[in-house]
């Protein structure tokens, strides 16, 4: 391990780097980790004067030219939108990463992308979701359909185990913001009560932040939200006086959520699957686990920027760029409904 100085908008912090065996991808989560810049908004520079280093995440780390001790000058794009994500600083739940923060009223419209491959079993003929073992048997990728529901359908499929009740999780969502007009008032939700609780309600719209942290309250458990992009985990918790003690781990890869569960053996039928854990610390092994399942995607490139990727509005055809601009065109229009180009 050696050292290197990282210069950044939040000061400066210096980072050990194993520069014999790590990755420019190993690079770029050190500095996520100090910085809070995801590795799609990182720009580096080095030398004197500094110069540009071009990113190429699955080589050596030897590749950027960096020596020992050296200074990175670590900057986010500007059209990155990064404080775009924060929720109100009244918001009753803490402040997730860009990746949760997702909701049925910015770009969770999408279309026209491609689904994920149908389920198939783990270890099966041709391949099938990924998996990590563990001591208590295999944390496995539970994928569910691309059609805007995917977020109710991996809740729906973890408390429920049916992926079909997704419309029944979305009516939990609404009842619970139409019964507590104080907790979920407008500057909340980012628009008026109604128009939010009738736009949650439509197959066509995503759920995010708000839906987890009312959905970890209904069931009295944790929901864990690991982002592909940058391993981190978000916590949804329930009040503590009404908490389980148990968890569950939803996977986000930018536009998508999916579901995950535990099999003793990898050909396990479903009826065997625990889709529901006892809750640990933050370093506990199923967690563990989780940020190990979104390295895998994240080395497939199964992720999505959502401050960068290109949007058009279905109803009016204009072109956006990024969840910021999608969610300041919604509360403008009224218009949620659009498309990746």
């Amino acid at each position: 391990m050696a050292p290197i100085r990282l210069r950044h908008p939040k000061g400066v912090t210096t980072i050990q780097v194993d520069f014999t065996n790590a990755t420019v991808q190993d690079l770029q989560q050190e500095i996520f980790a100090a910085t809070e810049i995801p590795p799609s908004q990182q720009e580096l520079k080095a030398g004197y004067p500094p110069h540009p280093l071009t990113i190429v995440p699955e080589l050596p780390i030897d590749s950027l030219g960096l020596k020992t001790g050296e200074q990175l000058v670590v900057t986010q794009r500007a059209s990155a939108g990064h404080q775009a994500f924060q929720a109100p600083r009244s918001s009753p739940f803490p402040p997730p990463s860009p990746a949760a923060a997702m909701t049925g009223l910015t770009a969770s419209q999408v279309r026209d992308r491609p689904s994920p491959a149908p389920v198939t079993k783990p270890g099966a003929k041709g391949g099938g979701p990924d998996y990590v073992p563990t001591s208590n048997g295999y944390l496995i990728h539970r994928i569910v359909p691309d059609d805007n529901s995917c977020m109710f359908s991996s809740i729906a499929l973890i408390f429920e185990q049916d992926m079909s009740k997704a419309q029944e999780i979305r009516k939990i969502v609404a009842d619970a913001i139409r019964k507590d007009p104080v907790k979920w008032d407008e500057s909340i939700l980012g628009m008026p009560r109604e128009q939010y609780i009738q736009t949650i309600l439509k197959p066509s719209a995503w759920g995010g932040a708000i839906e987890l942290a009312i959905l970890a309250q209904h069931y009295n458990t944790e929901i864990a939200s690991v982002d592909v992009e940058t391993g981190r985990i978000d916590h949804f918790t329930p009040p503590p006086e009404t908490d389980s003690g148990n968890r569950a781990i939803v996977i986000y890869s930018g536009i998508h959520y999916d579901a995950t569960s535990v099999a003793p053996m990898l050909d396990a039928p479903d009826e065997f699957h625990q889709t529901i854990l006892t809750k640990g610390k933050e370093d506990d092994e199923m967690l563990q686990a989780a940020k190990k399942l979104a390295d895998a995607l994240r080395a497939k490139r199964a992720y999505t920027n959502t401050a960068t990727f290109e949007l058009k509005c279905e109803i009016c055809g204009q072109g956006l760029k990024g969840e910021k601009e999608a969610r300041a065109h919604a509360s403008e229009t009224g218009h949620v409904e659009f498309g990746e180009y």
